[in-house]
C-alpha cells in the first residue's frame, strides 16, 4: 500500500515534548485507512503506522529537532534574564552601601577640624572634586578647569569643593585655596567609599603620559617635593580620582565620574548640565 500525505485526512497528532521528555498523545484516525502517530523506541522519532497492516511502520518523518531548538532557545534567554537581573540587584546594593559608607567619611578644613563629609552637600548642591593627590600636575591642570567654569557654578547657587588624599599639612597649598574649598581625607576612606581605582596600571598609560606632556606644555608643574612624601607616594601616588555632583540632601548623589587612569577628565557639558541646569 502506498501512503501519501493526501491520505492522512484527518491525523492529528502523537508527539514527544521535548521539555519533558515524554510522549503526549492526542491520537485521531484515519476513516478511510486507520493510520495513527505513535511514539517510537527512538526517543528523537515518530512513526506512523497503520493498523490494518499489523502495525507496520510506513514513515519515521517528524523530528524533535525543531522543539528541542525552541526549548534550549528559551533556557538560555531565561538564564541570560536572571543573570541581568541579579546583576542589577548587586550593583544597585553596592550603589546604596557606598553612599552610606560616604556619609560616616569625616574630612579636615584647613584649620585641621574635622568635617563629616556629607555636610558639604547635605543644606546645598555642590560639585566635589577628588585629587590624585596635592602634588599632582594633572589636578592642576583639572583645578582651573573647574575653576574656569565657577561663574556658572555660582550662578546656580552651586559650591565647588576639592578634596585630597594626603594629611592636613598637605592640603594647605595655595594653588588650590583659589579655586574651591578644600579638604583632605588622610584615611582615603571616601576615595574607598567611591570605589576610586588605584594602582600602578592606572597611573602610568600611554594616555597618562599624554596627558602629562600636556599639561607640561601648557606651562603646570608637578610638586615633586610633595610628591615624593612618604604618605603621598606609598598611598596617593597610585591613587585616582573623581567628580561627583552631590546635594541638597545627604544621599542625594546626581553624578559621578571615576577616573579609569590618570588624566582622564570628564566632558565638562555633562558636569554643568548635572549641576548647573
Amino acid at each position: 500500500m502506498t501512503i501519501t500525505l493526501s491520505t492522512l485526512s484527518p491525523v492529528t497528532c502523537s508527539y514527544l515534548s521535548p521539555a519533558i521528555n515524554s510522549a503526549q498523545n492526542h491520537t485521531t484516525t484515519s476513516s478511510n485507512n486507520n493510520l495513527i502517530l505513535s511514539p517510537s523506541a527512538n526517543a528523537n522519532r515518530i512513526v506512523l503506522t497503520s493498523q490494518s497492516h499489523a502495525r507496520r511502520a510506513v514513515s519515521a518523518a517528524v523530528s524533535s529537532s525543531t522543539g528541542k531548538f525552541y526549548t534550549s532557545l528559551f533556557v538560555f534567554t531565561h538564564s541570560l534574564t536572571m543573570v541581568y537581573v541579579n546583576l542589577r540587584v548587586n550593583y544597585a546594593g553596592t550603589a546604596q552601601t557606598s553612599i552610606e559608607l560616604l556619609e560616616r567619611v569625616d574630612v579636615f578644613d584647613l584649620n585641621g577640624n574635622s568635617v563629616l563629609i556629607s555636610d558639604l552637600w547635605k543644606d546645598r548642591k555642590a560639585v566635589v572634586a577628588f585629587a590624585r593627590h596635592f602634588g599632582c600636575v594633572l589636578c592642576r591642570k583639572r583645578a582651573d578647569m573647574l575653576a574656569a567654569k565657577k561663574d556658572r557654578m555660582d550662578a546656580s547657587g552651586v559650591a565647588l569643593v576639592l578634596i585630597g588624599p594626603g594629611s592636613v599639612d598637605q592640603h594647605n597649598d595655595e594653588y588650590f585655596l583659589f579655586v574651591a574649598e578644600v579638604y583632605a581625607d588622610p584615611s582615603y576612606a571616601s576615595y574607598k567609599a567611591l570605589n576610586f581605582v588605584s594602582g600602578v596600571t592606572t597611573t602610568f598609560t600611554p594616555g597618562a603620559a599624554l596627558k602629562i606632556i600636556e599639561a607640561y606644555m601648557e606651562g603646570y608643574r608637578q610638586d615633586w617635593e610633595l610628591s615624593f612624601e612618604k604618605d603621598t607616594r606609598t598611598r596617593g601616588g597610585w591613587q585616582q580620582g573623581g567628580i561627583i555632583v552631590a546635594g541638597p540632601g545627604i544621599s542625594n548623589i546626581s553624578y559621578i565620574h571615576k577616573d579609569k587612569e590618570a588624566g582622564d577628565d570628564p566632558d565638562v557639558e555633562e558636569l554643568l548640565q548635572a549641576c548647573c541646569s
